[in-house]
């Protein structure tokens, strides 16, 4: 695992939709173009969530979003923090915000 700094990481986030049915895919490219105005981010659907995860980790990418049932039925989505592995239910209307935060650009 590439543990950079999230500010010097040159992709930040990726994006997961759980499942390639039930919306997810839709919802997690909402997610994406909503990020990709603060980041540069990486969408990903090939594979178990978890070789996702570790393709992104070897990369240095800092944060996942995943896309899953809750996801659909509350509009939060997963947010994992890649040295710590901590995941937190978060509001798609606080996402960017809640990154901006964890990355520490406005320190």
């Amino acid at each position: 695992m590439l543990r950079l700094d999230p500010r010097l990481a040159p992709i930040k986030v990726a994006v997961y939709p759980l499942l390639r049915k039930g919306g997810q895919p839709e919802k997690a490219h909402q997610v994406r173009e909503l990020l990709q105005r603060y980041f540069t981010v990486a969408y990903d659907q090939a594979g178990s969530i978890g070789r996702r995860y570790r393709r992104m980790d070897e990369v240095g990418t800092p944060f996942g979003v995943t896309i899953d049932h809750e996801t659909m039925a509350d509009d939060t989505v997963t947010l994992r923090d890649r040295d710590t592995t901590r995941q937190d239910r978060v509001p798609i209307a606080d996402l960017a915000a809640t990154l901006i935060e964890r990355i520490g650009w406005y320190r």
